[in-house]
């Protein structure tokens, strides 16, 4: 859209796309063509339909490695086995086209079979953090109403009971499943699957304290993959030289929309997935250089841990030519030390939220040194910057709240309409809550956050719910938790404790009180005791105070 004077009648600055008139911000990047709304079509069928037309997926070649065991398919093997297991699960299963499968297990060979057999089947799939309390979970559950559970022996005695019950994904009645012979594949019969019908239901911690399940539409993830598609053609052809089977190293988590969507658009692409069931760091350094690794999607602590690491000089991580990064912004000063380290590797970063499908603005290849920015705005998409006080639409170089607004954006929170009239608006705009301004080149920068979300490790921790859990305890009377920075987790979570009078709780006991109920990154790991909680006229936690209070202490301790 570069090229373009107009928008829908209005000028549009060609260097930033934004129009003085709407004040809206369009992206710069070629429109993608997307098959027509009322197209049945899913995404699985949808990646299946690009895969064929790359000559590398034909054969042999590789999609998914286990590290930690060697184990590798085919994309031949893969696609029988996703036939096989969507044919065993029309027949062995009343499961069909609306039901919801919630899905509670590590990463392994099996989880990607799962999730392409489930969406041929028009089944909208539920991943959850494995790690995830039992509370978490029956929360998760009663939003999405599952009729079906798939999790490994570790995870299911989480689960409770549901219609069809739950599958053990590593027995071998699921393994018989999955290896069905090749003429089952006729017995299926294509399901009808509309566009608008959701795919997913994936987690987004909310700062209500509970966790939001996203609805995402085969139509926002097939949006997401063609505009990857394009512009992965675009700079190959640009490249114009043969390049290697592209290799990705995954230590993202699977049910995570990050994982989530790099997964289906690595399989759409026909490309090579090395998946690590738990990270290790020495572990992961052994896999690049094994299997050849030439792109890894990471966050920013792990971007950290290889720029100081002296582990890396053990391995030979020439493979490595691309990082993107997202789920935190990369600090300049960390994408320079990496680059001193490592110069034969290119860092692009990224910026999403679950409710845009995971993707909004990124970079190209050409734009990786625009450090301290998430990219540009991701084709077919428009934005606004919003004074959060006045409602007012603001032009480049001005700070507001981040509304986005394309054919990614959420259907909605399941069970929860409230909160997705808060998030949307009557005319699709997602109000992001984060704190950003575009510079005059249209690049995007996020400079804090509204929502007072903890990032740990790229980790979304809500503060209030902690807060809650804190309140529970019969020797505290009143707490607020903030994000206490460290340099290799981003974030941690920070409680302020006021104790009962009389109470000699330590920090110990506060940290162990919350660990047994909360999935491991959001357990508390620092405290500190206080008289009384700052807050505003409305009894709203001044946080900002707390924080400043807390860089004082941490140089004290010093």
């Amino acid at each position: 859209m570069a090229d373009e004077a107009t928008f829908s009648g209005y000028p549009i600055d060609p260097s930033n796309g934004f129009c003085h008139k709407t004040k809206i911000f369009h992206s710069l990047r070629p429109r993608v063509p997307l098959p027509t709304p009322d197209q049945p079509l899913s995404i699985a069928q949808y990646c299946f339909s690009l895969l064929q037309s790359s000559p590398s997926a034909i054969g042999s070649t590789t999609v998914l490695i286990d590290s930690s065991t060697g184990r590798r398919l085919s994309y031949s093997e893969f696609l029988d086995q996703i036939h096989s297991l969507a044919v065993a699960l029309r027949t062995l299963t009343s499961l069909s086209k609306g039901h919801v499968a919630f899905i509670l297990a590590p990463s392994s060979l099996q989880v990607p079979v799962l999730y392409f057999a489930l969406l041929t089947l028009g089944v909208t799939i539920s991943p959850a953090n494995p790690l995830s309390s039992d509370s978490e979970i029956a929360h998760q559950v009663r939003l999405c109403k599952p009729v079906i559970a798939f999790a490994a022996s570790s995870t299911s005695d989480k689960l409770p009971a549901l219609p069809l019950g739950t599958i053990l994904i590593d027995s071998p009645k699921f393994l018989s499943m999955i290896s069905g012979s090749r003429t089952d594949t006729d017995q299926l019969e294509r399901v009808q699957v509309s566009q608008s019908d959701s795919a997913a239901i994936l987690y987004s911690s909310g700062t209500t304290g509970l966790v939001k399940g996203v609805m995402l539409t085969h139509g926002n993830l097939i949006a997401l993959i063609a505009g990857f598609f394009h512009l992965q053609r675009e700079s190959v052809q640009n490249q114009n030289k043969p390049q290697p089977q592209p290799v990705s190293m995954f230590t993202l988590p699977l049910f995570h929309v990050f994982g989530f969507f790099m997964l289906v658009r690595a399989v759409a692409m026909a490309e090579t997935l090395v998946l690590m069931g738990r990270f290790d760091f020495e572990s992961m350094l052994r896999a690049v250089e094994k299997y050849r690794v030439t792109y890894m999607p990471v966050s920013p602590p792990l971007v950290v841990a290889l720029a100081k690491s002296d582990l890396v000089n053990k391995y030979d991580l020439s493979s490595l030519q691309l990082l993107g990064s997202g789920g935190a912004p990369l600090g300049k000063e960390v994408a320079e030390h990496f680059a001193a380290k490592f110069p034969n590797v290119t860092i692009v970063q990224g910026y999403g939220l679950t409710e845009s499908g995971g993707g909004a603005a990124g970079m190209t290849w050409e734009e990786s040194q625009h450090h301290g920015s998430v990219g540009r705005l991701a084709q077919n998409m428009e934005a606004k910057i919003v004074d959060p006080v006045t409602g007012e639409a603001l032009p480049p170089g001005q700070k507001g709240e981040l509304w986005l607004r394309g054919p990614t954006i959420m259907k909605g929170y399941v069970g929860d309409d409230n909160a997705t009239a808060e998030t949307l608006d009557s005319e699709g705009w997602l109000k992001t809550g984060d704190l950003c301004c575009f510079d005059s080149d249209g690049f995007l920068y996020i400079v804090d956050r509204l929502k007072e979300l903890i990032k740990y490790k790229g980790y979304q921790v809500p503060p209030a719910e902690l807060e809650h859990l804190l309140l529970s305890h019969p020797e505290i009377v009143d707490a607020a938790v903030i994000p206490y920075p460290d340099e290799e987790a981003g974030q941690i979570p920070m409680a302020y404790v006021v104790r009962k009078p009389g109470s000699n709780i330590g920090e110990a006991q506060v940290i162990g009180f919350i660990a047994k109920q909360v999935a491991p990154y959001k357990k508390i790991r620092r405290v500190s005791f206080i008289n009384s909680i700052p807050k505003s006229p409305a009894g709203k936690i001044l946080r900002r105070e707390l924080v400043t209070h807390a860089l004082s202490l941490g140089s004290s301790r010093l």
